[in-house]
């Protein structure tokens, strides 16, 4: 798996890229609500998206590149490629890292988009990951070879042998005591999420194999490409359980029902999952709780007076 390159200024990046060519212009793009975001248009007519942040968030951009490339690494959907990240003082305001990526030009959504959107995910979810733990020897691993971001909340991803273990150490507890320390849960609360981690074996099943995620498949973190078809932006990658990237794909709406007809023709989804679903959506409720305060407290309470008792 290649990995992006890190630079010690935008001009180095794109002397590497683009030998001889000069910035000729650069555009804000709108949309995102982290990051800032620009199109650069090189002087030999190259485009690039660049996304900008504090210095501080370096390591946020190099982990995404390394999500990108280890889905871009299966070769079964739209992954754009991560040309490089760095530190810039001036391009992008003072103390500013970067992440540069290839240029993807927005287009229509063929006729079949959701249908072949569902195959492509579900062949991604079904590729061979061996790759990214090579020193397990192929053992049945859950995690990600760094941790990375979800949005801008850090996301451990410590490898587990178990699914169950992963989800309930890695996804629920920290969320949980970040909500807990930031004054939006109650001590019932934790009791509630306590009880739901400790029966986390009865309510999720082990995956028959890890499948790589997106980790974040809301409907603002694919585009339609230029040839017409979804390609994946914005991950926060890791080796999990299938059913995680498609109840996200529910939390918040604006998928096709041709999306999960496709999906469940192609990919076996155990029964239960109608109930599972919430369980891991609570995690990124809580991290929207962490990231956006109270207006998605009463969604956490629901799903935790559902499953805690």
């Amino acid at each position: 798996m290649a990995t992006a390159p890190v630079f010690p200024s935008l001009g180095d990046a794109l002397n590497a890229l683009a030998p001889g060519a000069s910035l000729e212009a650069r555009r804000p793009v709108g949309g995102g609500d982290i990051n800032r975001a620009y199109r650069l248009t090189l002087s030999d007519e190259t485009e690039l998206f660049a996304k900008a942040n504090a210095s501080s968030l370096l390591p946020m951009f190099e982990a995404e590149a390394e999500g990108l490339a280890a889905l871009r690494a299966t070769g079964t959907i739209g992954i754009t490629e991560a040309l490089g990240t760095g530190l810039e003082p001036e391009a992008f305001g003072q103390d500013a890292s970067f992440l540069l990526l290839a240029w993807l030009e927005p287009g229509a959504k063929r006729a079949d988009f959701w249908e072949t959107f569902a195959e492509e995910l579900a062949a991604m979810h079904a590729a061979d990951t061996a790759f990214l733990f090579p020193e397990r020897g192929g053992q049945t691993t859950y995690g990600f070879p760094l941790d990375n971001y979800i949005g801008s909340t850090p996301q451990i991803n410590t490898p587990k042998d178990s699914w169950v273990d992963f989800f309930r150490e890695c996804r629920l507890h920290p969320q949980v005591r970040m909500a807990y320390d930031g004054g939006y849960l109650e001590r019932s609360a934790m009791r509630q999420a306590d009880a739901v981690m400790e029966r986390l074996e009865s309510l999720l099943p082990e995956p028959d194999h890890p499948s790589l995620l997106h980790g974040d498949l809301w409907g603002g973190n694919y585009m339609t490409g230029p040839d017409g078809k979804a390609w994946l932006i914005d991950p926060a990658t890791y080796l999990g359980h299938r059913e995680a990237d498609l109840a996200m794909t529910e939390l918040f709406g604006g998928f096709s029902p041709a999306f999960y007809s496709a999906y469940r023709s192609i990919a076996h989804v155990d029964a239960g999952y109608d109930e599972r679903r919430d369980l891991y959506n609570l995690y990124h409720l809580l991290n929207h709780v962490n990231l956006f305060g109270y207006s998605y407290v009463g969604s956490v309470l629901h799903i935790l007076n559902r499953f805690g008792g």
